[in-house]
């Protein structure tokens, strides 16, 4: 039997190539690519931001572990495509119109491609317009948003209102963060949810497909 515990500390540890090998391994043992991503690299994935929400790693262990994640899924995603069920669904991310900061919005993405999402990653200063066609050309399940200034934290609410009139609001969850976001401005603009780091992101974005299957 193919070693698991091999994967999964070297996704802890962001090491690239062993990872890839693992996984390798364990796809030529005949492990099914769902099994592989939920069971062992989204495990280490979750002990990577366990630790880092108790200050135990930090960002740059967070983003080695994403990197080693994001080689191992290069081979996992042409069967992914075949298996439907090793996908947790497709989430749109980007930095608002007007804001240019783009390293959280990346360490969430990271993370979250990393726990089994399709993510389309928009960059950043993204319009509302850019959103819209995004989730139709996608059809995605969520919207990740995300503003570090305070001036450009009001144009979320744009977004969420040329959904609503492009007629996407109910089909796509609408999740927003950044460090003057909180959970109160998260409800008074209409999202359905709020995350404060990479680790809740990916807890919120599991609850929202949840909610919407």
């Amino acid at each position: 039997m193919a070693d698991t515990d091999a994967l999964y500390e070297s996704i802890l540890k962001g090491r690239p190539k062993p990872a890839q090998e693992a996984t390798q391994n364990l796809v030529n043992a005949g492990m099914a690519p769902d099994v592989i991503i939920h069971d062992h690299m989204i495990r280490a994935m979750e002990e990577i931001g366990r630790r880092f929400e108790q200050a135990q790693a930090f960002v740059p262990e967070l983003l080695m572990a994403a990197a080693a994640m994001k080689k191992c899924l290069e081979i996992l995603k042409p069967l992914m495509k075949k298996d439907n069920s090793a996908q947790m669904g497709c989430i749109v991310v980007g930095t608002v119109r007007g804001d240019m900061h783009d390293i959280g919005k990346n360490l969430v993405a990271s993370m979250l491609e990393g726990c089994g999402f399709e993510i389309v990653n928009l960059g950043t200063d993204v319009s509302a317009e850019k959103f819209a066609a995004a989730v139709k050309e996608h059809k995605a399940d969520i919207v990740g948003l995300s503003a570090l200034l305070t001036t450009t934290m009001p144009y979320m609410k744009e977004i969420i209102e040329t959904l609503k009139t492009e007629g996407l609001r109910d089909q796509v969850k609408v999740m927003i963060g950044g460090a003057p976001v909180t959970e109160e401005f998260a409800q008074s603009i209409g999202a359905d949810g709020y995350s404060a780091n990479a680790n809740a992101a990916v807890t919120l974005a599991r609850s929202l497909v949840r909610k919407s299957a």
